[in-house]
């Protein structure tokens, strides 16, 4: 079969899927269509918002689909009359059997860790935050079962030891989009083998909740470090600092580094004296804030926020 030939359903909805579906129409590949998530409300004014798959979608004049529900008998019937050959999912909710059994090739996933390590919404960010030295991607045709389908491609890259999600993120983006650009050359071509995934492996990937970026100062400094780089720069991890009149406020922090040579007779979560730097101490050290963004501010570098803050504590944010 020509790669004009091989009808596509697309399904995906934030910037980490658009990569690969540039990649497949700038390749000549046929989309037929494209699926993602409806326009969500947001901010004050309740703006609808489109997933940055739909942006791209009505830029290159593709049809779309933005089910609510995907078992919706109409969606069912317009996703049946495409007569697709393959179907494409990333970073997308999890499918019905109706739907990703429907086309003859089958209906393979990106995902964003190597698996079975990572199953779940969020492997990026959880990899980083648990501290992992490697991560990378992999694409596997679905079953009922999330991501536990029998995987087809896999690569892995380093996590550096101060690097942040949102460089793990960018770099996987890239690296996806090949690696789904080569699954379905393979799958055109007849070059496909798959293998199934380990047992006993799995771990979980929960999406990210506000308390999950709550820092937590009883901590490790390793561990702190780890939070603050596997939330950074979105959804960002979150401490509330107090001044010595009492009065508390919000923090978001963007980057943090382990300082060893500090006295550490102080208890966690205390703001060591300094002017110059930001330092909190944890269970067994010293953090030193690098940039952060307090509540109603725009993000900045530490020597700044110390010319209008003088924090003595940190307690838990306020849910």
């Amino acid at each position: 079969m020509n790669k004009k030939d091989l009808k596509i359903v697309f399904l995906g909805t934030p910037e980490f899927a658009v990569e690969s579906l540039q990649r497949l129409v700038d390749n000549g590949f046929r989309v037929e269509a494209v699926v993602t998530a409806p326009d969500k409300p947001a901010g004050r004014g309740h703006k609808l918002l489109q997933s940055d798959v739909k942006k791209f979608a009505l830029e290159r004049g593709l049809r779309l689909l933005q089910p609510r529900n995907l078992k919706d008998p109409d969606f069912i019937s317009d996703l049946r009359s495409i007569d697709a050959d393959l179907f494409i999912v990333i970073a997308f909710r999890m499918l019905p059997e109706s739907v990703w059994g429907m086309p003859r090739l089958g209906c393979f996933n990106l995902h964003a860790s190597l698996l079975p390590r990572y199953r779940g919404a969020a492997p990026i960010n959880r990899a980083v935050m648990n501290g992992d030295t490697e991560t990378g991607v992999t694409t596997f045709f679905l079953k009922h079962e999330i991501d536990t389908g029998d995987i087809i491609r896999q690569e892995r890259i380093d996590i550096g030891p101060d690097e942040s999600v949102g460089s793990v993120h960018d770099r996987l983006m890239h690296i996806g989009a090949d690696m789904t650009l080569q699954t379905v050359n393979d799958i055109l071509n007849d070059g496909v083998t798959t293998r199934p995934q380990p047992d006993g492996e799995f771990i979980p990937a929960p999406k990210i909740f506000r308390a999950d970026c709550e820092i937590d100062w009883n901590r490790r400094s390793k561990e702190i470090h780890d939070h603050v780089r596997g939330l950074s720069p979105y959804p960002a991890a979150r401490t509330t600092f107090i001044e010595n009149d009492g009065r508390a406020y919000e923090v978001k922090i963007f980057e943090t580094k382990i300082i060893d040579d500090i006295p550490t007779d102080f208890s966690p979560g205390s703001v060591i004296p300094d002017k110059k730097r930001l330092l909190v101490k944890t269970s067994d050290g010293v953090i030193e804030i690098m940039r952060l963004q307090p509540s109603g501010k725009k993000p900045m570098d530490a020597r700044a926020f110390l010319l209008g803050y003088t924090p003595v504590n940190c307690k838990e944010s306020q849910l």
